[in-house]
């Protein structure tokens, strides 16, 4: 009797611990470690974007981007001289010149190499995964160190983070780097770099009757060619019925801000770093940089684009990459 009693307290205890667990939230945003370096961003358990970081590659780069129609807005290398712009991988970050050496093209053993991952981030609104690369020379020594924070938030109707209404299918990518040396390095003048966007061929002016503009107004590559723009949008069609594009946004912190945008019809944008003058890296200073893009669909007007760009601008910046 007594034991059966005994049994029945520990089976209702059992019971009430069972009922008062309460299981974590799916986490609406995730990024998922695949096989043969690569990472997977997802929303609601459908891949938007991809991170590849294989130690063979050039350097890490982001494929596809996918926009509310289900399809890449970007591609891997020019459509009409895809040999000679081989490193034109979709979405990724380098420069032509550092401390002489180009880490541009696919030249020698010149590369950025990743290092590790330091952690992987999930949420309601936005999923991230931090790293660490070297960008190395022909010998193989490290003459830049990179932390990157690369993260995939949620967009809503009105331009900022999904916090209630129905998804848009629009996100943003924020790409956030803090580039360090043991001896100074510089940055040369050069228009190639630091970020670079290859987009779809349908959506090319030339290729596929896309349109391009920029914050200032202008319209594409004769209106924003080098021009220094808060933002370039680049749109046209990805369906037999559908338009979408991506807007690149370089962040009022950033140094040399408005960026000059390398921007051509031909289907390629990039924000320049040192187009205007070189930029010297010194021991012990940290040099930060931020980089938006925001996934779009349709061609959004010139205030709806600005508002995306406001929330961007205030995004609250994530910690030292290296402070966790």
């Amino acid at each position: 009797m007594l034991i059966a009693c005994i049994a029945g307290r520990v089976a209702d205890a059992a019971e009430g611990k069972a009922k008062a667990k309460v299981a974590k939230p799916v986490p609406l945003m995730q990024a998922i470690p695949l096989p043969e370096e690569q990472i997977s961003f997802q929303r609601d358990g459908v891949e938007i974007a991809r991170y590849y970081y294989g130690h063979d590659l050039n350097r890490p780069f982001i494929y596809p981007l996918i926009g509310p129609s289900g399809r890449s807005l970007t591609r891997m290398g020019h459509p009409r001289d895809p040999e000679t712009h081989s490193h034109h991988n979709s979405v990724w970050i380098s420069h032509r010149d550092v401390n002489g050496l180009n880490f541009w093209e696919d030249r020698g053993k010149v590369r950025i190499v990743h290092k590790r991952v330091l952690s992987f981030e999930d949420g309601p609104e936005e999923a991230s995964v931090r790293t660490e690369n070297a960008w190395v020379n022909e010998s193989g020594k490290t003459v830049l160190k990179e932390l990157r924070r690369v993260a995939v938030r949620e967009v809503s109707e009105g331009g900022g983070a999904r916090r209630s209404g129905r998804p848009t299918g629009e996100w943003m990518l924020v790409i956030d780097l803090e580039m360090t040396a043991a001896e100074a390095v510089t940055f040369g003048k050069t228009p190639f770099g630091l970020i670079g966007v290859r987009m779809a061929k349908t959506i090319g002016v030339n290729d596929g009757g896309g349109t391009i503009r920029n914050s200032e107004g202008g319209i594409d590559e004769v209106g924003c060619f080098w021009k220094p723009a808060k933002w370039v949008d680049y749109s046209g069609p990805i369906t037999a019925k559908a338009e979408e594009g991506i807007t690149l946004m370089d962040h009022p912190g950033n140094p040399g801000h408005p960026a000059v945008f390398h921007v051509r019809n031909d289907g390629w944008m990039g924000a320049c770093l040192t187009e205007k003058e070189a930029r010297t890296v010194q021991p012990n200073e940290v040099l930060r940089l931020r980089y938006g893009l925001y996934v779009h669909a349709g061609v959004p007007d010139v205030k709806a684009i600005d508002q995306v760009w406001e929330s961007f601008r205030k995004l609250e910046l994530a910690p030292a990459l290296k402070g966790k």
